[in-house]
């Protein structure tokens, strides 16, 4: 990969958070890293869910069904298996490596119920704000297999899972998302290797550190495992692995700067429309 220009900003790590511990769906154990007091949202983000055991009590009940509204709901599984199903008829298994890009819009009642496979599952869920003229869109999905998500590979090992967005050398995702143009991507750098990537000034970016150790911009401030980094303004992403093994999420979109309204599974911009939202679910308008 050919050096980026010296005249974009790097984006510098601004907090850190481990997120907190808690429990969702049946008793599904995870941790909040988006969505919680602790931060609330990164706009267009609401919530960012991780979970991983090998402890089939702490997830086997899963997520029976429930609605949404509103918004998009990303499901992204490093292992195990995870069997979708909602009120439309609709239904498809995500396996590891595999990605459900999922447009609630203006509502569907679904359920999330993982499927064992030697008794590990682990992954992620995040929630992505819809703008308020698109909020009541049909809803829709984009569901993928590990086989389906481009790898770029690079001589110097490193490896580029692309979901969605373009990376430096092209490589697209397959999730095509005009709401808020994200990126997604996975990550995994050997030692001492650095990930470079140019990304609109505006965008708001998260670093997620799934494995290892980095360091982030050209200040070089360390995000250990299992902590999200925020970044400041900046077009260029800069990551340095410090292990011999690095692997992260990066993850970024343009802010949507709109009133959120939030009512338990619905996301709006008022609290009328999510008022609206409770009462189209009990009256079986979903």
């Amino acid at each position: 990969m050919e050096a980026l220009s010296n005249s974009n900003s790097v984006k510098e790590l601004i907090s850190t958070t481990k997120g907190m511990k808690t429990t969702d769906g049946d008793g599904v154990s995870m941790v909040r890293l988006i969505g919680s007091a602790e931060l609330n949202m990164l706009d267009p983000f609401l919530l960012l869910d991780a979970f991983s055991s090998d402890e089939p009590n702490d997830y086997i009940g899963g997520f029976p069904s429930h609605p949404h509204r509103g918004f998009e709901t990303v499901t992204y599984l490093l292992d195990g298996k995870m069997r979708h199903k909602d009120n439309a008829g609709n239904e498809g298994l995500i396996e590891a490596g595999g990605v459900q890009w999922m447009t609630a819009g203006k509502g569907i009642v679904h359920s999330e119920m993982p499927e064992q496979e030697n008794g590990l599952l682990s992954g992620f869920q995040l929630w992505v704000n819809l703008p308020a003229e698109n909020k009541m869109v049909e809803p829709q999905y984009q569901e993928f297999s590990a086989a389906e998500v481009p790898v770029e590979h690079w001589e110097n090992g490193t490896e580029i899972r692309v979901i969605t967005g373009k990376t430096q050398q092209g490589t697209k995702g397959p999730v095509n998302n005009t709401y808020v143009s994200p990126l997604f991507m996975d990550v995994a750098l050997k030692a001492g290797k650095a990930f470079q990537q140019e990304i609109d000034v505006e965008d708001n970016t998260l670093i997620y550190v799934i494995d290892g150790e980095v360091s982030i911009g050209n200040e070089k401030q360390t995000l250990s495992a299992k902590n999200i980094g925020i970044l400041e303004q900046g077009d260029e992403i800069k990551v340095t692995s410090k292990t011999d093994q690095a692997r992260f999420l990066v993850i970024s979109a343009k802010p949507l700067n709109e009133p959120v309204a939030r009512g338990g599974p619905f996301v709006m911009n008022t609290e009328d429309q999510v008022r609206q939202a409770f009462s189209d679910y009990r009256s079986n308008r979903f």
